[in-house]
């Protein structure tokens, strides 16, 4: 009997945000919802987090931003992958983020944005609908 691979997701910190409270609070959240989890840690560029994604074989990749730099970091993020021929692993966002980027942020391939406010069961909700290993 085939057992299915568990969903793996990558939380990740581009940028120089140095705040990641909230992405270690949800990267226990995944792992506690049976996710299998990769954390980058701070200050990684868009070209380290596409790199870890397609090593660690992930099947979404949620960004974590508070520091205003997410317009070009979660986009770029999301041209890599298409370049890498990886454009198949989902991207989210978190953070600060307002109401005029994410329309912005959608429309360039993220996925979905949450912003604060959101629980975690939300969350953890979402990824089991719209993630599936790939």
């Amino acid at each position: 009997m085939k057992r299915e691979r568990r969903v793996r997701v990558m939380v990740a910190k581009p940028g120089l945000d140095g705040h990641d409270r909230g992405a270690r609070i949800i990267a226990r959240a995944y792992r506690d919802a049976g996710f299998e989890v990769v954390y980058t840690g701070l200050h990684q560029s868009p070209e380290e987090i596409v790199e870890a994604a397609i090593q660690e074989d992930v099947d979404m990749v949620g960004l974590s931003s508070l520091a205003g730099a997410h317009k070009y970091l979660f986009q770029t993020v999301v041209e890599l992958l298409r370049e890498r021929g990886a454009e198949d692993i989902v991207v989210c966002g978190g953070g600060i983020i307002p109401d005029e980027d994410i329309k912005k942020l959608k429309s360039a391939g993220v996925r979905e944005i949450f912003r604060p406010g959101t629980t975690l069961d939300e969350i953890v909700k979402w990824v089991k609908k719209n993630v599936k290993p790939r």
